[in-house]
């Protein structure tokens, strides 16, 4: 494994939260953030946001809507 360096980190943070990187460009990272406060501050940062974003997204349908496309699944598929 090599040091990826600060701009390799964070130019592929967002990836790298997603888990959408090859396998040795997630461990390079990974290494590097082990190594590194700065890239680490920014990682934290990233879950964060994440999180936050993941949580707001948790919005349902209406129960009424849900059912009307429901049925017309349902009617469509019968056919």
């Amino acid at each position: 494994m090599t040091d990826c360096g600060c701009d390799k980190a964070k130019a592929e943070l967002e990836e790298y939260l997603h888990q959408e990187l090859s396998e040795q460009d997630f461990l390079d990272i990974s290494e590097h953030l082990s190594n590194c406060a700065d890239c680490t501050a920014e990682h934290l940062v990233g879950i964060t946001l994440t999180e936050k974003v993941r949580k707001a997204c948790q919005e349902k349908a209406p129960e009424e809507l849900r059912a009307a496309v429901t049925a017309r699944i349902q009617e469509l598929t019968a056919r």
